[in-house]
């Protein structure tokens, strides 16, 4: 294993997320979050020389399909989107062109 969180780097990030961690939660996070890095740095010493690099997995899953292996992607359709001013009128609460929702993050 290379790198080791500490109970300070998950402090850290817990306030980075905006997170309150009790006492007896640090240090599981600090297990789980070193069990990430173990598993993505295992990971890292797989040999992926023959694996041609994709941008995009749903030539597989579309290739998969036709060969009758797995579900392929729907097609893409258009629809009618929902009229703004019906809409608006059904809000709890808007300013006729937005939502109004009350404040969740206290900072």
């Amino acid at each position: 294993m290379s790198a080791v969180v500490t109970i300070e780097e998950v402090e850290r990030v817990a306030e980075l997320a905006n997170l309150e961690l009790a006492a007896d939660e640090k240090p599981r996070m600090q297990r789980d979050l070193n069990a990430i890095l173990e598993y993505v740095a295992q990971l890292g010493e797989l040999d992926t020389s023959d694996v041609e690099p994709m941008a995009q997995v749903s030539d597989l899953l579309n290739a998969g399909a036709d060969a009758g292996h797995g579900e392929a992607l729907r097609p893409d359709a258009l629809w009618p989107s929902l009229d703004r001013a019906r809409v608006m009128e059904e809000a709890p609460e808007t300013d006729g062109a937005f939502f109004k929702t009350p404040k969740v993050i206290e900072r």
